[in-house]
């Protein structure tokens, strides 16, 4: 079963369990790649869903910061939820070891050296690493593994 499927089937489940929380947040992923598929005329698979779910995840953290900052955390509970059911639907996420072992082989196999490479190696890992670990964390490694 294709992951939009399974997301349409939790949203289907939630509403008969009048679970208004998850509900509300699966409508709101379910919306945000509606959009995607009309705006750019295409029909998501799962890279492409995951993807939206990381966007999602990396808006509600930085929404969480600035409730924080601003005291509300009322608010910044109801985006720690939305998170929570966000990442049900992300695969296993590689370790920071594994993310560090993928990145010096592409370093390597690139031949890469120094940080002028950066965007060259950064383009290599985000295509082989999307979905599978965290670009901010993918990054790190990237300039970890270029500055020896």
């Amino acid at each position: 079963m294709l992951l939009k499927e399974q997301i349409t089937e939790d949203m289907k489940t939630a509403m008969r369990a009048k679970d208004a929380e998850r509900l509300g947040t699966i409508r709101l992923l379910l919306s945000a790649c509606k959009q995607k598929e009309v705006d750019e005329r295409v029909v998501l698979d799962d890279t492409m869903v995951i993807a939206i779910i990381d966007k999602m995840i990396k808006q509600r953290k930085d929404s969480i910061d600035a409730f924080t900052k601003a005291d509300r955390k009322d608010m910044a509970d109801k985006e720690a939820t939305e998170i929570t059911v966000l990442q049900g639907y992300l695969p296993v996420r590689m370790t920071s070891d594994e993310v560090l072992a993928a990145v010096k082989a592409i370093v390597a196999t690139l031949g890469a050296a120094g940080p002028g490479d950066m965007g060259k190696v950064m383009g290599a890992a985000k295509a082989q690493l999307a979905g599978k670990a965290e670009m901010g964390q993918v990054s790190a490694a990237v300039k970890a593994a270029l500055a020896n």
